[in-house]
């Protein structure tokens, strides 16, 4: 028993743990999918270049839309607002363009308040920005007179004067007694020297105040004091006329035109195209 049971005889046994073989991982039979996020990225990569092209044409339409075409709901509304309210209760003085100081409207009212007190006419002066619902500045002041004053008795010693600050333009207008009392050659020289003269200088107080001075100075009979003559103020056409207005508008309408057509049509033809090859 010794024998058989010897060291010797019983080592093999006792190594059989280590005899076997260590498990090796095998990775060549593992065959894994090849990856196929090239081509979704490419036709990614390629509707996303077209979208970004969509919004960066749409972008600059919409933004020479919003520089070069007229805000037209704002400017109509700012008409019709002034149409609406009807002559100010407590001043004889509508800024709507914003242009007029504070000590302007305090010397009109006492001004305007004394004329009316001394010869029952009165002046009623409205500023605006710009005029898009009427032609010219005439007739938006023919408006205003008639909505103001709708019966020939209501609006007969009423004057009406208006001042468009972007189109550098004025008008008057009035009833009957108004028109009357100042007389004709007085108004065609306001309106074609003191208002518009002025305006392009941008002395908009000066240009509504003489014009003041200058209309309550022919009611009372008094000499001319006259107005800034063209020479004097370097006057020059700085600003466009309407045909020149309406032309560029045209142009602007069809560059914002085409850049849409660009935004929205080449790339649906571009996808289209894209879509047919496959």
């Amino acid at each position: 028993m010794e024998t058989l049971l010897s060291s010797r005889t019983l080592s093999p046994l006792l190594n059989l743990k280590t005899s076997y073989p260590k498990p090796q991982l095998r990775t060549n039979n593992i065959s894994l999918p090849k990856p196929i996020t090239c081509s979704l990225k490419t036709q990614q990569h390629s509707r996303s270049w077209l979208t970004n092209v969509q919004q960066g044409v749409a972008a600059v339409a919409l933004s020479l839309a919003l520089n070069f075409c007229p805000v037209i709901g704002n400017a109509v509304a700012s008409e019709f607002d002034v149409l609406n309210e009807g002559p100010p209760k407590d001043s004889y003085v509508v800024d709507d363009a914003n242009v007029l100081s504070k000590v302007t409207k305090a010397d009109l009212k006492k001004l305007l308040s004394d004329l009316e007190s001394r010869k029952n006419l009165k002046i009623n002066f409205i500023t605006v920005r710009k005029l898009t619902s009427k032609a010219d500045a005439f007739e938006y002041a023919d408006q205003v007179l008639e909505k103001w004053y709708p019966t020939v008795e209501e609006g007969s010693n009423k004057g009406i004067v208006v001042l468009v600050t972007s189109q550098k333009e004025g008008a008057i207008t009035g009833g009957p007694a108004f028109i009357q009392a100042v007389g004709e050659g007085v108004l065609d020289a306001t309106v074609t020297e003191n208002l518009p003269v002025l305006a392009t200088d941008e002395k908009y107080n000066e240009a509504i105040y003489s014009s003041a001075t200058r209309l309550i100075a022919a009611i009372d009979g008094l000499p001319d004091p006259g107005g800034p003559k063209l020479q004097e103020s370097k006057r020059e056409s700085n600003y466009k006329t309407r045909e020149e207005t309406d032309e560029k508008r045209g142009q602007f309408v069809l560059v914002v035109g085409g850049l849409l057509v660009i935004a929205f049509v080449v790339p649906m033809a571009q996808y289209y195209a894209y879509v047919s090859k496959k």
